[in-house]
């Protein structure tokens, strides 16, 4: 498949679980890939306050076709009641990405023979 690549954003409330998810949808060919940013300060409304919190960001490549396969694995990781999964669409980037994206999360191969 051509073009309908995507970043996927997502936090987290620790490092091991950012790790833990992020492991999950490489191992399962859903992403590409999947940046960590430690450190992130978020605010955010929730039950009617501003609440804050020191959160980890996940950044993860991926095609449109696989959103519904990585909203379930991190849904089924996280420790939030309501994690953030936003889908951002890819305009443009350079060839040799894109096309190393699409090739990294190709269907897994099933066994020889």
């Amino acid at each position: 498949m051509k073009g309908g690549w995507v970043v996927v954003l997502t936090t987290a409330a620790t490092r091991e679980e950012a790790e833990r998810i992020a492991r999950a949808l490489l191992e399962e060919k859903l992403v590409a890939c999947v940046n960590i940013v430690d450190a992130v300060k978020s605010l955010y409304w929730w039950r009617g306050t501003i609440e804050s919190s020191n959160e980890v960001l996940l950044v993860a490549k991926t095609r449109a076709d696989k959103l519904p396969g990585v909203e379930k694995t991190i849904k089924s990781l996280h420790s939030y009641e309501v994690p953030e999964i936003i889908a951002l669409p890819v305009v443009s980037g350079s060839d040799e990405y894109l096309e190393w994206l699409d090739q990294s999360i190709r269907e897994k191969e099933g066994p020889p023979g």
